[in-house]
């Protein structure tokens, strides 16, 4: 007896598959997206600050850029803008700022220095 086949069944059987596969699983530049959305500005603005406390040398450059690419990778930048601001506020000091000592804001900036740490651990 001889088996029948559909042409093109398993053509179309790989199409559904790499269909799935493709939805399910990020492609490299979705995967890397996350680390490239902080704007050039704000990681300008933490190198300059970096270099600053670093000595101004070509070696400062190269570790904070890579600190801040670290930081990237772990902080989204919403929570990057946010934990910044709290920081900010804080060392105005007084009774205006005692909100910002709420326990959401305290999470966010302690992720905010769990970055940071990393940052100087894997570039410094």
């Amino acid at each position: 007896m001889m088996k029948r086949t559909v042409p093109g069944l398993s053509a179309m059987a790989a199409i559904a598959v790499i269909a799935v596969l493709a939805t399910t699983k990020p492609s490299p530049a979705q995967e890397v997206s996350h680390l490239n959305d902080y704007p050039t500005v704000t990681r300008a603005d933490y190198i300059f600050g970096c270099m600053q406390v670093n000595g101004n040398t070509r070696l400062a450059l190269e570790r904070c850029s890579c600190s801040i690419d670290i930081i990237a990778s772990i902080l989204p930048h919403d929570a990057y803008v946010e934990a910044e601001t709290i920081m900010a506020v804080r060392q105005r000091g007084g009774e205006g700022v005692a909100y910002m000592n709420n326990p959401k804001s305290v999470e966010t900036v302690k992720q905010m220095k769990i970055a940071q740490v990393e940052g100087e651990l894997r570039c410094f």
